[in-house]
């Protein structure tokens, strides 16, 4: 049974939200504006760039999928 087109639409749009929150926090983590008190910077530094690394990756897997089918 395919999809609705809204519910397909929807879908997109919350993927697209989810991943537009990602990278704010990674790039946040990242630069320094986002921090953890008890965490040494270095650790918060390295896991916003992990963060955006995974996104980044994520979303070419997803793409690359969309595109193999």
């Amino acid at each position: 049974m395919a999809k609705k087109p809204m519910k397909k639409f929807w879908e997109f749009i919350m993927w697209l939200v989810g991943i537009l929150v990602a990278l704010a926090v990674g790039f946040g983590m990242q630069s320094g504006t986002l921090v953890i008190k008890w965490l040494p910077s270095i650790i918060t530094v390295v896991a916003g760039w992990i963060v955006i690394v995974v996104i980044l990756l994520g979303v070419l897997m997803a793409i690359w999928n969309k595109l193999a089918k």
